[in-house]
């Protein structure tokens, strides 16, 4: 390995075959094996910001509340991925005259995976190599960054702290490491941390959601497809943390699987199998005021029996925790994935892989009426009354659905309709984007995918739109595998704008960086920009390490 470039190590433990071992690491740690193994210095900073900072007194944080706000995976907590024209500051009209304004490069990284936040005149975004950086949202310039214990991929939330009167902000962060950390929004300030499982191999996917003085953790875990060699498969669950906002302890715990995992099995060489497992919550909890309840995605089980509460909707109670509801949509067959083929439980296949990935989403119509609407990759979505302890009102086929299909990471839906981004990367022509009318079910359009920007089509190359969507009164965003974010109206899915980041890019902190294919973050839209990361080096998909801002020419 001496002969290799430090370069390829640090690629190597980012989007390579020791990845999931290397993001357990501090981008720090990635560079010091990396340069312990080749004998040979990565030139540059871990954090990119030997220029690009911002001048003394500027970017001075203001009060959220007073400014375009974008906070955590959504602009709202029910996560509907609608921003209402106040706060984006952007019409339908508007959009066509987009340009890009700013590119921002993270080092040390193959895949820009995480959604900025929009709070106070700042711009809050984690990286794949563990540094978080408050930017200055109209420039670009940074005014703070902070070293996470390993890669952050989560959205960041922000919220006030009082004491002795005096109103401060907090930024809370979650790492892939299992550690969530407190910061002082203003400067970046470690307040507190706390890792919510002791769990080996637990990470940090979804984005917690902040709502009165708690922070909702999901957790997550590499032991589906990212454990090492005689690993004795599986014992993480799935689960939510209920944090105090203000100490950092735990208010209450619930795992998606009630039941401890046992052994199950041992194998002639030694190797144990342990299970009920899995259980993963991907994606961003959703806050229902008016009921008191917390809605989670849950993804498949791991090992042992199929659980009930896998491949499922669960409503918890927001003070308590307690499981009020389950609503499961299992397929036909057994959905134990990330198991042995053959093993106990496992059968000859695994499962289809039809997780919940995308969070709920909490839809009001124009009628007053709400839903629970929910997309799966199995290429189905849902809506569930919450009335009725999420009885199915609706179901709509998207896609055929796959582990890299169906609905991946989240819809959109204003008072009218939901908009549904499909991957379905498996097929001869993946992706696009459907409108489905909220009160019955039924589309009301669809956009089929475009030809790809990146060149000639392949599974890197595809209109696979895995990305979760954003909308605006009139416009619905939807960035794509081909490197491509779009802009469809909102009333016949016509592609209105368009940008190819499949290039290099001139940065302001002077970072080398460029675009590749997009997957996992919405466009997030606040104060007449579009905010977007693009590149994603996994699942044999473009690497790339840039954050592009858009604006009004």
């Amino acid at each position: 390995m001496r002969g290799r470039s430090p370069r390829a190590i640090v690629d190597a433990l980012t989007s390579g075959s020791m990845r999931y071992q290397g993001l357990a690491l501090s981008g720090d740690q990635r560079r010091a094996v990396a340069e312990f193994i080749t004998g040979r210095k990565i030139g540059g900073t871990v954090t990119g910001t030997m220029v690009g900072a911002c001048g003394r007194g500027r970017s001075i944080l203001a009060d959220p509340a007073a400014r375009p706000l974008w906070n955590g995976w959504g602009p709202t907590i029910q996560n509907t991925h609608f921003q209402p024209s106040a706060q984006a500051g952007l019409t339908a009209d508007q959009v066509p005259r987009l340009r890009l304004e700013w590119a921002f490069g993270f080092p040390d990284t193959t895949s820009a995976w995480a959604q900025p936040t929009i709070a106070g005149g700042r711009l809050f975004v984690g990286s794949q190599n563990g540094t978080v950086y408050s930017l200055d949202a109209a420039t670009g310039c940074v005014a703070w960054t902070f070293a996470a214990q390993s890669g952050v991929r989560a959205a960041i939330s922000i919220g006030t702290r009082t004491r002795a009167r005096q109103t401060t902000y907090a930024a809370y962060v979650a790492d892939q490491q299992g550690f969530v950390y407190a910061l002082d929004a203003a400067t970046g300030r470690m307040l507190w941390t706390r890792k919510v499982d002791d769990h080996p191999l637990v990470r940090l996917t979804g984005s917690p959601t902040l709502h009165d003085g708690r922070l909702y953790v999901p957790t997550s875990s590499y032991e589906e497809g990212g454990r090492p060699p005689g690993y004795a498969c599986c014992t993480f669950r799935g689960s939510v943390v209920a944090l105090d906002a203000k100490s950092g302890d735990v208010v209450w715990k619930t795992y998606t699987i009630p039941d401890e995992p046992r052994l199950l099995r041992v194998y002639a060489d030694g190797t144990e199998l342990r299970g009920p497992a899995g259980g993963a919550v991907w994606s961003a909890p959703t806050i229902d005021v008016k009921r008191g309840a917390l809605y989670v995605g849950v993804g498949n089980t791991y090992s042992g029996a199929a659980q009930p509460t896998t491949d499922a909707i669960l409503a918890l109670d927001l003070k308590t925790g307690a499981i009020r509801w389950t609503k499961q949509m299992p397929p036909a067959t057994p959905d134990v994935f990330g198991c042995t083929p053959g093993a106990v439980n496992c059968g000859e296949r695994p499962g289809p892989d039809f997780d919940f990935g995308a969070s709920p989403v909490l839809a009001t119509l124009a009628t007053g009426r709400q839903l629970v609407v929910a997309g799966q990759k199995s290429g189905l979505v849902y809506a569930l009354d919450p009335d009725k302890q999420g009885q199915q009102v609706w179901r709509y086929r998207a896609g055929g659905g796959s582990g890299l299909g169906g609905i991946q990471w989240g819809v959109a839906a204003d008072a009218a309709r939901a908009y549904v981004p499909v991957a379905e990367i498996y097929n001869p022509a993946p992706g696009g984007l459907h409108a489905i009318d909220l009160a019955t079910g039924t589309r009301a359009w669809y956009a089929p995918p475009d030809t790809p920007v990146c060149g000639t089509p392949s599974r890197a190359c595809s209109g696979a739109q895995f990305s979760a969507v954003s909308a605006i009164p009139g416009i619905v965003f939807s960035p794509s595998n081909d490197g491509a974010v779009r802009a469809y109206s909102a009333k016949d899915g016509a592609v209105v704008w368009q940008f190819d980041t499949n290039r290099e890019f001139k940065t302001l902190n002077g970072v080398r960086a460029r675009g590749g294919s997009m997957n996992g973050p919405a466009p997030t839209v606040a104060g007449g920009r579009i905010y977007i990361g693009s590149g994603y080096g996994a699942f044999g998909l473009r690497p790339g390490n840039v954050l592009l801002a858009f604006g009004l020419e």
